[in-house]
């Protein structure tokens, strides 16, 4: 059995389906945090004025309101971290990661550990001093250690596993669910040349059709992010005629 420690994360979860906010209150709290549901825009508000929260649950697609409309509100109000949730995937959600930079984004179905892994991974990503931390028993055997999994260039640090950027120093950056996973094409074949096809089909984690302009958008944000000098990159290069590459030496950390 594992134990929790006592420094509990408090997240907000936002759905209209009373079955499933009564659901994610009971397997994310057997998962270590503290939880809050509520049913529609005015109630999210509402607790979000009462008490800070360390991450906000919303379903993108609630029957009587916009979940965008709704999000947009609260990214005008708040940086709470934002995970979406959806039944479907398409264009309006790609337009929801490019325009409100959500933190991470899940289709329905999605299972338990998926879920958690990925709040897990925001809350980490945002510096949450009280993210709960599992504590194996005594009989437990310790995960191996893998290999390259923090690869490095120039004052950066990815961490592949606990899909993290952080520089040398320590200091956090945090990334969306998109910017994560171009990135980690880049580095993991640098100085390579890739096309926007090529890259799309690395960053087509929404499994949804994409357009190419869809990557130009997360290399502007990704370099306003890295880069000393965004319109002078010194790591993501452009190609002329051909796409990107990614012009640093990566090492493991």
């Amino acid at each position: 059995m594992e134990t929790l420690q006592t420094s509990q994360p408090r997240l907000l979860v936002v759905d209209d389906d009373r079955d499933m906010v009564a659901v994610l209150e009971d397997l994310l709290t057997r998962a270590g945090f503290i939880v809050d549901g509520v049913h529609c825009g005015a109630a999210m508000f509402a607790a979000l004025a009462q008490r800070p929260y360390d991450l906000l649950l919303l379903d993108l697609r609630l029957q009587a309101e916009d979940g965008l409309a709704l999000a947009r509100r609260l990214r005008q109000q708040s940086r709470v971290p934002l995970v979406m949730i959806s039944g479907s995937s398409d264009e309006t959600d790609r337009v929801l990661l490019l325009e409100l930079a959500a933190d991470d984004f899940l289709v329905k179905p999605f299972s338990e550990r998926e879920l958690v892994a990925r709040i897990r991974a925001v809350l980490r990503r945002h510096g949450s001093p009280a993210l709960p931390v599992a504590l194996p028993s005594a009989d437990a055997t310790p995960p191996p250690a893998g290999r390259g999994e923090r690869l490095c260039f120039g004052p950066w640090v990815l961490d592949l596993r606990e899909r993290e950027l952080r520089k040398r120093s320590g200091e956090p950056c945090a990334l969306t669910q998109g910017e994560f996973r171009l990135l980690e094409a880049f580095v993991r074949a640098p100085r390579r040349v890739w096309t926007r096809d090529q890259l799309l089909e690395q960053t087509r984690s929404l499994e949804t059709e994409v357009f190419d302009r869809t990557i130009d958008v997360l290399i502007l944000r990704l370099r306003r992010k890295i880069e000393a000098n965004p319109k002078h990159p010194q790591y993501i290069c452009t190609e002329r005629g051909l796409g990107y590459l990614f012009a640093a030496d990566v090492v493991p950390a």
